[in-house]
């Protein structure tokens, strides 16, 4: 039976579906200012071996990953190199299509971007508002009542009462409470905006995947995944938005890959240590990289280094070198039951992949 690791008991249980046979899995994409880094790869892998594990087992799985299009981080690239916000995303979407193309990732089912969900993120606020959960500030802006929803804090175990202590409240602030998050940021001149009952302005980074998720799957997902990075705020503020709004479970199981570590220290831009999976790929076999993030148990962390790479190369070539002179056509239909009930076993413990890798080897 398949037992999955869940962030928000803290335990692996055995999966049961919403619906017999079928499978609703969501997964936080990428943010489009630049190109993909070895973090994101670590993400897509992930959940591609899942996935494909799930459907050869029979699985009937909805993978929907969005891309984030409209941002911060996106405008201000985009100004910085003097390019239209459309321009930047429309190259950076193409050049995270060939990474993943590259790593042997299989696109998901559905790819939902804000920009295409701007009348379905507007309405999701506007049934927020109508609940009180939410609120059209003087400035434009809509905020959501982080203290109105009872159970914040249930994924990443922060407590309101300490996040209330800790928040700095600013002269002038427009929000009834330091600790309330924006749904709809006021445009500024000259900013990339689109229309809505609060005025001109864009969607705020948390409320697009409560919105997008519930077109693509519905009010409850069976699973939700994404990176290391994301349980606070984003997973705690898309629980706040949807069990608000839709008055239900919004996921049953919640995974997040582990971070990667560049040498035994955080990747980071500051530290001089961040690799794009494009740099990556030009010193390694993408079959190389692969094989190297699934070597790691998807929740555990891993570590970037090249003496990690060449191992993972020298492993693969032993693989390679025993299926030297061996049609696998024929060997893929003829494994000894118990081998593959071996592989079988690791991948429903959690989508255990070391131990998968190692279920052949007598």
């Amino acid at each position: 039976m398949l037992q999955i690791y869940n962030t928000l008991t803290r335990t692996k249980a055995p999966f049961t579906p919403l619906q017999e046979g079928k499978i609703g899995m969501y997964v936080c994409g990428v943010t489009v200012y630049d190109y993909c880094h070895i973090g994101h790869a670590r993400v897509m892998v992930s959940f591609d071996v899942m996935t494909r594990f799930l459907r050869w087992q029979g699985w009937d799985v909805n993978y929907v990953r969005n891309i984030t299009d409209v941002d911060d981080k996106i405008m201000k690239r985009a100004a910085e190199r003097g390019e239209s916000v459309e321009s930047l995303t429309h190259r950076m979407i193409a050049a995270m299509h060939e990474d993943e193309k590259a790593l042997f990732v299989e696109r998901p089912d559905h790819e939902p971007r804000v920009t295409g969900n701007m009348d379905n993120i507007i309405a999701f606020i506007e049934r927020l508002i109508a609940k009180d959960y939410a609120y059209a500030a003087s400035n434009g802006d809509v905020y959501y009542r982080v203290e109105k929803f009872e159970g914040y804090g249930k994924l990443s175990g922060q407590q309101t009462e300490e996040l209330r202590s800790g928040a700095r409240v600013e002269v002038g602030d427009v929000k009834e409470s330091p600790l309330d998050f924006v749904l709809w940021k006021a445009a500024k001149p000259g900013e990339e905006c689109w229309s809505s009952p609060w005025g001109d302005g864009r969607p705020g980074w948390h409320i697009e995947c409560s919105a997008m998720s519930l077109c693509c799957i519905g009010k409850t997902l069976d699973i939700h995944g994404g990176g290391p990075d994301l349980p606070f705020p984003h997973h705690e503020n898309e629980i706040a938005q949807s069990e608000a709004a839709n008055g239900c479970t919004y996921a049953n199981y919640w995974m997040h890959a582990g971070p990667v570590r560049v040498n035994q220290e955080k990747m980071s831009k500051s530290l001089n240590n961040f690799f794009t999976i494009r740099e990556v790929l030009k010193d390694y076999n993408p079959e190389v990289v692969r094989y190297f993030l699934t070597s790691a148990h998807y929740r555990s962390y891993i570590d970037y280094s090249e003496s990690s790479l060449k191992e993972a190369r020298s492993a693969l070539e032993r693989f390679y070198q025993a299926l030297q002179g061996i049609d696998t056509r024929v060997v893929a239909d003829s494994v000894a039951p118990e081998y593959e009930q071996r592989f079988v076993d690791a991948m429903e413990d959690d989508f255990n992949t070391p131990k998968a890798l190692a279920s052949y080897l007598i």
